[in-house]
């Protein structure tokens, strides 16, 4: 479990953030307009909702009961579901089961919030819409910029300006044609899904078709790899060191780990790193392309792979910022909270709208 928190205030008004994707369960606290807590727990939610039971119990544990929650999602891709219209209505079934009573405000996207019954009925808006929560929030902050947020498993990568997000996708389909969904990500990766052929010992290399290493493999092998954020079993079960990463790597190529040193091990990691940068850095360009973004608008990096930002950053010629700079929370909370951060996002702009109907209220 990664957590951090400061907590001091009443969990009545309190807003609980939630993004329940297929392999993490995050979770964010906004009291008065601050994040106040972060968590994000595994949750191999392909295996049942069980899981998600099991998640939710070490998640909120020890927290005050909010007084609403924001819930936005990905997990209904899991193939525990027929399709995402089940999974949205099973998940948002899961959220109310579990804090009866507690207000609940679904995020669909451009649709904004919406009460339980609305976003079950409307379920190609809240399905996979968690992007645009964190893309919204950094667009009320910056004139213009291009969110990268890079997770476990994918890479959002969302132009906004003047305000408001500029995507040219909605649908996990048209994300994926625009290059602004690319599904690379810093640590659940298949190596296998990241390049067909590789360099060893002068020759060019066909990888394996099998799931013998993941993308921690290769980033824990370059010494770049927060274990915090490795929060799965390794492809072998086998130990998260550098050597059990090599071994696995090695497999990829047909070898053991013995048969070259530990160099050559690395020197292939570094290889293939490179190649899952190169696509997320196609998909980068992409948008680009098309965005209409000021020269000096920069990337905004969130994401446990947030640390790559800087590099593509440099590809592109443009700067690049932290979305922790941008987050109202102590230095500590905003860089958790950048890593969660469409937890994050729904929770804060879930809290903005009930400030701004409290202010209209009073007027």
């Amino acid at each position: 479990m990664a957590e951090t928190s400061d907590l001091t205030l009443a969990g009545d008004a309190a807003v609980l953030g939630l993004d329940l994707g297929g392999a993490h369960l995050k979770a964010a606290l906004v009291a008065a307009g601050r994040i106040v807590a972060v968590r994000q727990v595994p949750c191999r939610l392909w295996e049942g909702l069980d899981r998600l039971d099991q998640a939710f119990v070490t998640a909120l544990a020890g927290w005050p009961p909010p007084g609403l929650v924001a819930l936005t999602m990905t997990g209904e891709l899991a193939d525990l579901f027929a399709d995402r219209a089940s999974g949205v209505v099973a998940l948002i079934d899961t959220v109310r089961g579990r804090l009866p009573g507690t207000p609940l405000r679904v995020w669909a996207g451009r649709a904004g919030f919406l009460g339980p019954e609305a976003a079950a009925a409307r379920p190609e808006e809240v399905a996979s819409a968690n992007w645009l929560a964190t893309a919204s929030l950094a667009a009320r902050t910056l004139s213009a910029g291009l969110l990268v947020d890079i997770g476990s498993t994918t890479t959002d990568l969302v132009p906004f300006r003047e305000g408001r997000v500029d995507a040219a996708g909605t649908s996990d389909a048209e994300r994926l044609e625009a290059g602004e969904l690319v599904y690379q990500g810093l640590t659940r990766t298949a190596v296998m899904a990241i390049a067909r052929r590789a360099p060893v010992a002068g020759r060019w290399r066909p990888l394996m078709n099998e799931h013998f290493a993941t993308s921690a493999d290769l980033w824990r092998l370059l010494g770049r790899l927060d274990e915090a954020h490795d929060q799965h079993a390794a492809a072998d079960g086998g130990p998260k060191t550098a050597e059990g990463s090599a071994r696995r790597l090695a497999r990829m190529v047909g070898q053991d780990l013995g048969e070259a040193e530990m160099g050559a091990w690395r020197a292939l990691a570094a290889w293939l790193a490179e190649a899952q940068l190169r696509t997320i850095a196609d998909g980068l360009q992409q948008v680009l392309s098309r965005a209409r973004l000021p020269a000096d608008a920069p990337l905004v990096g969130a994401g446990c792979g947030k640390f790559l930002v800087a590099e593509l950053a440099r590809r592109v010629d443009r700067p690049w910022c932290d979305l922790a700079a941008l987050l109202p929370a102590a230095p500590q909370l905003a860089a958790a909270a950048a890593v969660a951060a469409p937890a994050a996002a729904v929770a804060l702009l879930a809290a903005e709208t009930i400030r701004s109907a409290s202010t209209l209220k009073s007027r």
